[in-house]
């Protein structure tokens, strides 16, 4: 049984859950899974039990708990450091760990009125402002890194970069916010990948509903 325990929230909503998910599905580590849904108005008290900001993902290995999904995918890159969690070229990693530190702490404007919802049928919607330059950096971004790594992911092989910017994928999806050939054709390619399916066969499947997220 895996000693690494991944706890997370509502797979339909929560970005932030699925980007540590997604990363050690899709790179192979081993890990259990433990959901705690959002499903109380004013969050679930049992969040606080587990985690020391009440909020999730939060890893466990052991006695030590690490949050934040950063945080969380250089542990597993450090004790797993034959998963490839990031790139194998030095200047790549860089690159990689610098547009996921951009993805964590940036993009306001997209995340607060374009949230992630695995069910939603794709249809636009009012846009502040903010929104479609969010859209532009992250589009920029992606142009110019496949086509410096020939894709089909953002550094040839799946990375923990693209598992950052996983739920961007989502909302860029559903909320109809892209229609140039690059960006298609990559949210194409991360949608395709096991790790992904069934993450959103299992979001599917939940009855939770949070109001907030239904945009």
């Amino acid at each position: 049984m895996a000693d690494l325990v991944l706890y997370i929230g509502n797979k339909n909503y929560s970005s932030w859950s699925f980007r540590s998910w997604l990363a050690m599905d899709a790179r192979g580590i081993p890990f259990q899974e433990h959901l705690i849904p959002f499903d109380f108005p004013a969050g679930n008290p049992k969040l606080k039990e587990v985690s020391p900001t009440g909020r999730v993902p939060l890893l466990q290995h052991g006695a030590l708990k690490i949050w934040e999904s950063l945080s969380i995918i250089e542990y597993l890159a450090e004790i797993h450091a034959d998963a490839g969690m990031w790139p194998c070229n030095v200047s790549d990693r860089a690159i990689a760990r610098s547009i996921s530190m951009e993805m964590a702490s940036g993009f306001r404007a997209l995340r607060n009125a374009c949230p992630m919802n695995i069910r939603r049928r794709p249809g636009r919607i009012d846009l502040p402002d903010g929104v479609m330059d969010d859209v532009a950096r992250i589009r920029a971004l992606w142009h110019g890194l496949l086509a410096k790594s020939g894709g089909p992911f953002l550094f040839g092989d799946f990375s923990a970069a693209d598992a950052m910017f996983a739920p961007v994928v989502n909302r860029f999806s559903i909320y109809e916010l892209v229609d140039d050939s690059d960006s298609l054709g990559y949210m194409q390619t991360m949608q395709a990948h096991p790790s992904w399916i069934k993450w959103r066969d299992a979001a599917l499947q939940e009855s939770w509903l949070v109001p907030e997220d239904e945009v």
